[in-house]
């Protein structure tokens, strides 16, 4: 069945979902990467040995509907050669100081101006989303970014609201307590309807859209 259209060479709509679920990443040793990935509390999945010449082992990064595999007869890329593999977050100072208490080198904060655009010291000074970065990379030398979102552009928010562990509902509480903290000191009074506010500001956190103030 082709989804391109007819004509004009576009790709036509289709009303099949596609979801990205797992990214191959190669290594050499696969318990030292399990032990890494493990020691950042990356949730472990799967571990199946199949003989001498198949492994696989799975992991998923907190909040992540993406997973990541590696191990014997996965990929026949070079150890380290994964490059440029993206993790968004809502706040990179919680997420950088995450990893590095499980081991990893992550790099100081850096931002850019645009794409293409070279790398500067520290946050970006306007709080914008898509421009504050930090990376690290794994035993082998498979790179990994940190990109803070905090707001999708336009066409890019999610409605789905998932959450992988208890630990996460948690977390997404908490934020969502500070928050209304602050919301509660500018209007000045209580708010009653707290949980349709808690509610709305973990939704949009989540779809990266506007967050209530």
């Amino acid at each position: 069945m082709s989804i391109l259209g007819e004509g004009n060479g576009k790709a036509g709509k289709t009303n099949v979902d596609l979801k990205l679920e797992v990214v191959a990443i190669p290594v050499a040793d696969v318990d030292r990467s399990k032990r890494f990935y493990s020691a950042l509390g990356w949730r472990l999945d799967a571990d199946f040995p199949v003989g001498n010449d198949f492994r696989v082992v799975q992991f998923t990064p907190p909040g992540s509907p993406a997973s990541i595999h590696f191990g014997v007869g996965i990929t026949s890329a070079a150890p380290g050669s994964a490059q440029g593999l993206y993790l968004v977050v809502t706040d990179i100072e919680a997420a950088r100081a995450s990893l590095a208490s499980g081991g990893a080198q992550v790099s100081e904060i850096f931002h850019r101006d645009g794409p293409g655009q070279p790398a500067i010291e520290g946050r970006d000074p306007n709080g914008r989303s898509y421009r504050t970065y930090a990376t690290f990379k794994d035993p082998d030398g498979n790179a990994w970014l940190l990109q803070e979102i905090t707001q999708r552009l336009e066409g890019r928010q999610s409605t789905e609201v998932t959450f992988a562990s208890p630990a996460e509902i948690e977390g997404a509480l908490r934020r969502a307590a500070a928050a209304h903290g602050e919301h509660e000191n500018i209007t000045g009074r209580h708010d009653e309807n707290w949980p349709v506010w808690y509610a709305h500001f973990i939704a949009a956190e989540q779809s990266g859209g506007p967050l209530p103030k």
